[in-house]
């Protein structure tokens, strides 16, 4: 040691390989949140579509019950927009075992009518 020179209290403060670390840990956490929230912004998105496409359903069902009468069996296509969605649909109605009843079974499809539909409903219908 050299006479007359101190040293003094060492220095209080992070070093860079700490720095680093918690950078790291910075940028994991902050990623995780990120996939959270556009996760849930997804699933809000598709519960938004289900919900105005089973309105659409409910709707053709209530309209098929109020023109009054038995519903001939067969198939009706139609489009119907619900909010900014354009939606298209099928109704099929079919023959029960019960002569005065038939049921409806409502398919509604996003867009063009392909694929899976995003949600279907089925009622009955009688005299």
């Amino acid at each position: 040691m050299i006479r007359g020179l101190s040293i003094g209290p060492p220095q209080r403060g992070f070093t860079l390989l700490e720095v680093l670390v918690a950078l790291v840990v910075v940028a994991l956490a902050l990623t995780a949140l990120l996939r959270a929230a556009s996760l849930g912004a997804s699933a809000l998105d598709r519960e938004r579509q289900l919900t105005l496409a089973t309105w659409v359903a409910q709707n053709v069902l209530a309209s098929t019950r109020l023109r009054g009468g038995l519903p001939a069996a067969g198939r009706t296509e139609g489009d119907e927009r619900q909010g900014p969605f354009q939606y298209r649909w099928t109704l099929t109605v079919s023959n029960t075992d019960e002569p005065g009843v038939r049921r409806a079974d409502v398919q509604v499809f996003g867009g063009a009518a392909t694929g899976e539909p995003v949600t279907t409903l089925s009622g009955f219908i009688g005299e």
